[in-house]
């Protein structure tokens, strides 16, 4: 039996090197990922020294029965096992445990460096497409894509789509493996659309590169993510009052439930962390009419509160907002265009009836998670959408599973054999894209996979098929 994971950030690494620890021989696996953060992901892998995890090192172990193994595979101090560190160290601890279990792997562990970019059934097995036009079959697909490359902005000029004035996507790399940030003047004003975790990264990198112009950011509702404690708060229980809402599947009800509550906590901090391990049964029990509430009204709130940033960076972003260099905004960008001496803008601050025409020198796209596949320029999940083999979550979340994380076709049938893992499905389980949540979901679909596999017949190679290029050690 093969199983080959399409994805090689997190979620595929991790799941990859479960499946290694435990798979018997017999049992051929295949990792797929771009060159570029194999093993690491983008979050880890195209992240820079000065961007650091919004988690704890003490909690980032990638397994759940040891979430301490990151800060033990660095030999942490308790103190530092407090700190924040760097993402790039994070991306290395993920490589090596990953080489680690495909050396000591019973099963036999291929690691292509190549990007996936069509699936195809053939007869009980799928047809794995590779971008240089290779190809090879396989019993099992698990798609661990992430999250999607970010939407074009709406009302973004063609001139300015391909012009140095627009930033795109902020770690996307020239042939000289520069950043677009890196052709940023450092006087430069900048507007950046977003104001999530995304850019407060391409902030912090800018300021590491002297940069002295005037920064501006503007979101929809113009809310920056809220700081973890500096030091670690006490764990509380949730009273009956919440878990009595928690099995409501009514979204105000737990609102005003969560509302009573947090005046009285040590920090609303703990509430959030509390709620954590419920969230996915609850999403489960909510119907898409309350799902879209949630989603219209209190996404926004709540993923500033949820997903935090390290206490040194909000720390930085604030000093900036005193000094008058960082200014952050609530409203719409309606139209980006290449003018003779700046790139133009029409902007619609929140709650105002007219816009304002602005000028600035560069305009960053930092609009952070995508998983609406309906949309997505990713080409393998545009080519299984367009041939009906995915089919698009209602909200636009990313795609229909099956709780056992089967695809669901075009006609809402199980695809057998096709999984997914990873934050494509937060329209089934909301959180799913945090360590916690993922290294769950890997034990899980792990332990299903050789599970189902065991009366599998063996993977029988056709002649013309190309032999899988090692990438790494553990081929």
């Amino acid at each position: 039996m093969r199983i080959t994971i399409i994805g090689a950030g997190f979620s595929g690494s991790v799941l990859a090197t479960e499946l290694a620890r435990c798979a018997p021989s017999g049992v051929d696996l295949c990792l797929v990922g771009t060159p570029d953060g194999y093993g690491r992901g983008v979050a880890y892998g195209e992240a820079r020294p000065e961007h650091l995890l919004n988690v704890r090192a003490r909690e980032l172990g990638a397994t759940q029965d040891q979430p301490a193994e990151f800060a033990r595979w660095l030999n942490l101090t308790r103190r530092a096992e407090e700190s924040f560190l760097p993402r790039l160290v994070y991306g290395e601890y993920l490589y090596s445990r990953l080489q680690s279990a495909a050396q000591v792997s019973l099963a036999g562990f291929n690691q292509v460096a190549r990007e996936a970019v069509a699936i195809d059934r053939e007869g009980e097995a799928f047809r794995v497409t590779l971008a240089d036009g290779s190809d090879f079959l396989t019993d099992k697909v698990v798609l661990a894509v992430g999250t999607l490359p970010p939407q074009r902005l709406q009302g973004v000029g063609p001139r300015l789509l391909v012009d140095p004035g627009y930033v795109a996507w902020p770690w996307q790399r020239n042939l000289r493996g520069e950043d677009a940030l890196a052709r940023v003047p450092n006087d430069a004003r900048v507007l950046i659309i977003g104001t999530g975790l995304t850019m407060a990264d391409t902030v912090v990198t800018l300021l590491r590169r002297g940069h002295q112009g005037p920064i501006t950011a503007l979101s929809r509702h113009g809310l920056l993510p809220h700081p973890h404690l500096p030091e670690p708060g006490p764990a509380i229980a949730l009273p009956p009052t919440v878990l009595h809402a928690l099995n409501s599947a009514d979204v105000a009800l737990l609102l005003r439930a969560l509302r009573s509550l947090a005046p009285i906590v040590p920090d609303w901090r703990g509430l959030v962390d509390a709620l954590r391990p419920y969230l996915q049964g609850y999403w489960k029990t909510l119907p898409d009419e309350q799902r879209g509430r949630f989603l219209r009204h209190l996404r926004s709130y709540w993923e500033i509160v949820r997903h935090r940033i390290a206490p040194s960076v909000h720390e930085e972003l604030q000093a900036l907002q005193a000094q008058g260099q960082l200014r952050i905004r609530a409203g719409r960008l309606l139209r980006a265009s290449r003018g003779e001496a700046a790139v133009e803008v029409l902007v619609r601050d929140r709650g105002q009836a007219h816009a304002s025409a602005e000028q600035y020198d560069v305009l960053v796209r930092a609009t952070g998670l995508d998983t609406d596949i309906e949309r997505t320029s990713h080409p393998l999940v545009g080519q299984l959408r367009d041939a009906g083999t995915i089919s698009a979550d209602p909200l636009g979340l990313g795609l229909r599973a099956t709780a056992q994380f089967e695809a669901l076709d075009r006609h809402g049938a199980p695809v057998r054999g096709l999984y997914c893992i990873g934050p494509l499905l937060r329209g089934q389980l909301w959180e799913i894209t945090a360590v916690p949540e993922l290294r769950v979901a890997a034990r899980q679909l792990a332990q299903q996979l050789l599970r189902n596999g065991v009366a599998a017949k063996a993977y029988q190679p056709r002649a013309r098929e190309p032999a899988l290029r090692v990438a790494g050690a553990g081929g």
